[in-house]
């Protein structure tokens, strides 16, 4: 006879979205935030395929393109942390 091998543990999810952030370890802000820094990935990247033969112009646009995608990754990994302050203002 086999012997069943658990991989994870039965985790409750009855509170819905709140349970499945708190089991993924990010907010709801935290993934918007992650998403719209994909998008804006994604627009660094397009514009890094679409350079021209120009060099003057490349050069422009591919500093452009490198600064956008500087701006993605710095939202992607601090984006929580600094939207977190417009939020939770004091009144």
């Amino acid at each position: 006879m086999r012997k069943l091998t658990t991989l994870a543990k039965p985790v409750d999810m009855s509170k819905g979205f709140q349970d499945f952030f708190d089991t993924i370890g990010i907010t709801g802000g935290g993934l918007v935030t992650k998403g719209i820094a994909a998008v804006i990935a994604v627009i660094a990247l397009r514009m890094l395929l679409q350079l021209s033969g120009d060099p003057k112009g490349a050069l422009k646009k591919g500093s452009m393109a490198v600064g956008t995608l500087f701006v993605a990754v710095v939202l992607a990994m601090y984006g929580d942390t600094l939207f977190s302050t417009v939020t939770e203002a004091k009144g």
